[in-house]
């Protein structure tokens, strides 16, 4: 079929024939259906029964050449402020004898991703999202005082906001080294500490700061477990830079966890029967002395102190450090 010129390019031989304003109309025609047919696809567009899910087409955008090795800076030169936050949840064991302390703990950690950033105009509003955690870049902050991995819930996802904001919060069980001074049993206080650093990256790439105030972290007691044999008094924060070989600095946040031993089982089951025995013994001194129940009666304390004894060995902390000051008295 011949082919002329017209408007908006080129039209049949059968359409030569039609009148001007037919002619005028049919191209008109021809040149819309042109520009409908040009794909213009919105950020992030997705085809198939996805086609209408903003969160799909949202990730499939975030998603799209993002690589999670690489820390998310545009500029090489600035440091990632990771904020960091602690919540003690519950005092689940002090052992004395191993020197360790277990707890759980709600851990928050936030930090600016550049590459994870949208409009929310383009994207029905949505201001922010939730992402696998195994997609995007975490960074390698650890506890220095674990000792054992604990059992802690997995938590697969992160929240991200529209201006690169991500929020990583999960609960711990915490396994920890710590020295544990046990002479004022049971009124013992003790002070356990939790350091926060990155492992490899050093302060040129990864900083750390607080998420709240010092203050609010040290009297904040809003999920603690409070029925248990530990109370806690206060968590205290101390922020440091430090270099292992005055080359390379690293910075660390401690949290010193503050617990006291609650000591009223301890009073009414050790320290009661100790003192009853105690001035039974003095009693006894003022029997007379030629009466026969004067050694009847010391041989049953004897018999009464051996039992005390073989409970309160069960009952007060071993360690072998040292011992309770109520250990020499007993």
């Amino acid at each position: 079929m011949d082919l002329v010129e017209g408007y908006g390019g080129y039209v049949s031989e059968a359409s030569r024939g039609l009148s001007s304003e037919r002619q005028e109309d049919f191209q008109v025609k021809r040149h819309h259906e042109s520009l409908i047919s040009v794909d213009l696809k919105k950020p992030g567009s997705s085809t198939g029964r996805f086609a209408n899910a903003t969160l799909v087409r949202l990730s499939e955008f975030l998603s799209a050449g993002y690589k999670k090795g690489v820390r998310p800076v545009k500029d090489w030169r600035t440091s990632t402020i990771v904020a960091i936050d602690l919540m003690v949840y519950s005092i689940l064991n002090v052992d004395e004898k191993n020197q360790v302390l277990t707890t759980y703990v709600w851990y928050r950690q936030s930090w600016t991703d550049e590459f994870l950033v949208w409009n929310p105009e383009d994207f029905d509003e949505v201001k922010q999202v939730s992402l696998p955690t195994a997609n995007v870049w975490v960074p390698d902050i650890l506890i220095n005082e674990f000792v054992d991995v604990g059992k802690s819930p997995d938590i697969p996802y992160v929240y991200v906001t529209h201006d690169g904001l991500v929020r990583n919060y999960k609960p711990i069980q915490v396994v920890t080294a710590c020295t544990l001074n046990i002479y004022n049993f049971p009124f013992d206080v003790q002070k356990c500490s939790l350091t926060f650093q990155s492992w490899l990256h050093t302060i040129d790439d990864i900083n750390i700061t607080l998420m709240r105030s010092p203050e609010e972290l040290r009297e904040d007691k809003s999920v603690f477990m409070n029925q248990g044999e530990w109370e806690l008094l206060h968590i205290l924060s101390n922020y440091k830079i430090f270099s292992v070989d005055n080359d390379d600095y690293y910075a660390e946040m401690k949290f010193h966890v503050v617990i006291r031993r609650r000591p009223l089982f301890y009073t009414v089951n050790l320290l009661l029967p100790s003192m009853f025995l105690m001035v039974m013994d003095i009693v006894g001194f003022y029997l007379p002395p030629d009466s026969g129940e004067r050694v009847s009666f010391k041989i049953t304390l004897l018999l009464g102190y051996s039992v005390f004894l073989i409970i309160v060995s069960d009952t007060l902390p071993a360690t072998a450090i040292g011992t309770p000051l109520i250990a020499g008295h007993k």
